[in-house]
């Protein structure tokens, strides 16, 4: 019974990602996003100032990939958030890690594109918890 027990917790262990993000340095890396994006609550309070290049991305994790209403996106991103993805920390750094083979991988169309033109070469995990925190 011990064994299975032990058993049983490695394999959840092994089976469950670990997302290891630090908020707080995601805060301060942020300010590589705000030349596209702004963080604003939906009653209008600035937590980020930026740009309106990209969507808002106050409440990105927990929101369905493509879904914020006004924005226009790109048909490939619509597609996957059609499919019912929804942002989880680890997905939101995996796409700013590489937007166009992160599409590529989702919808299986080599010519995906998401309008991000750029990749985010270090502090994805971060950026990514600190959004996280944002609307909590």
């Amino acid at each position: 019974m011990k064994i299975s027990l032990i058993a049983t917790l490695a394999a959840m262990a092994v089976a469950t990602p670990v997302f290891a993000g630090d908020a707080a340095k995601g805060e301060t890396e942020f300010k590589k996003c705000k030349a596209c994006h702004m963080i604003v609550a939906p009653d209008g309070t600035e937590i980020y100032k930026g740009g309106k290049t990209g969507p808002n991305l106050y409440g990105v994790v927990g929101r369905q990939v493509g879904s914020v209403e006004g924005f226009k996106y790109k048909d490939s991103i619509v597609a996957v958030g059609e499919s019912g993805l929804v942002w989880d920390e680890a997905e939101l750094a995996a796409y700013m890690t590489d937007p166009k083979a992160w599409l590529i991988e989702k919808t299986g169309d080599s010519g995906a594109k998401s309008g991000m033109t750029h990749k985010q070469k270090k502090d994805q995990e971060d950026i990514a918890a600190y959004l996280a925190s944002v609307a909590q």
